[in-house]
């Protein structure tokens, strides 16, 4: 059973969503703004945070940004009753996990969550008993489980999509991932990324982290199949 917490101003979507996800065996609270959910984060353990994109008072886009900027790791799922991609790459950019469109199949939406929850339980065994070991490669360090990079003890710049490859990547050190592997790690199992634009994401992670990504010394490519991480700890 997954704890979920549902912030949406929408009364009557959140009583359908607690009903449903609730009779599918989830513990659910359902609150109406930003503020309520941020009181209860502080004070209480959820697995998934679904929230609402447009709500009155702080939104759904800057609450995410805070949470992020707190350090708070939890997955978040956006919704918003529009479709349009730059919406969908904004709620990326700013710490969201996933993004689902207003309207949907409540049982679309457990699926997402499931998704979600599976991927932080494959990333957290992979990265020992809480999750929070450190990962060091040359200059860099990773926390997983905080979302941060830092270089030489200073934070790095990075975004959602960028984090979330870096980490399936570093959850499975010196060991060759097949495309679809990575992406399931990185994105879930219904990520719908293709090999195109998992090509592109490694293109610009290694822009942020190689020396020469031309000549990329961790993240390099076995081909056939995929990639592969490299540690060098203590590398320059």
């Amino acid at each position: 059973m997954s704890r979920i917490l549902i912030a949406d101003d929408e009364a009557e979507l959140r009583g359908l969503l607690q009903r449903y996800l609730t009779e599918q065996g989830q513990s659910v609270r359902a609150v109406p703004d930003a503020a309520t959910a941020a009181q209860l984060l502080a004070r209480e353990r959820f697995d998934v945070l679904v929230l609402d994109l447009m709500m009155p008072g702080e939104d759904g886009l800057s609450l995410c940004r805070r949470l992020r900027g707190q350090g708070e790791t939890i997955p978040i799922l956006m919704l918003t009753a529009r479709g349009d991609l730059v919406d969908r790459v904004l709620g990326l950019e700013m710490g969201a996990d996933d993004y689902l469109a207003k309207p949907f199949a409540p049982r679309e939406l457990l699926a997402r969550i499931q998704a979600m929850v599976r991927r932080q339980q494959q990333l957290g065994a992979h990265l020992g008993p809480a999750g929070e070991e450190a990962v060091r490669f040359g200059d860099f360090t990773l926390y997983p489980t905080q979302r941060r990079l830092e270089r030489a003890g200073a934070a790095v710049e990075i975004s959602t999509v960028e984090f979330q490859l870096l980490r399936a990547l570093a959850s499975q050190p010196n060991r060759p991932l097949g495309r679809e592997k990575l992406l399931a790690l990185a994105h879930g199992d219904e990520h719908g990324v293709s090999d195109r634009s998992l090509d592109v994401q490694v293109m610009r992670l290694r822009r942020l982290v190689e020396a020469d990504p031309s000549a990329p010394r961790h993240i390099q490519t076995v081909w056939g199949l995929g990639y592969v991480f490299i540690l060098e700890p203590g590398a320059q």
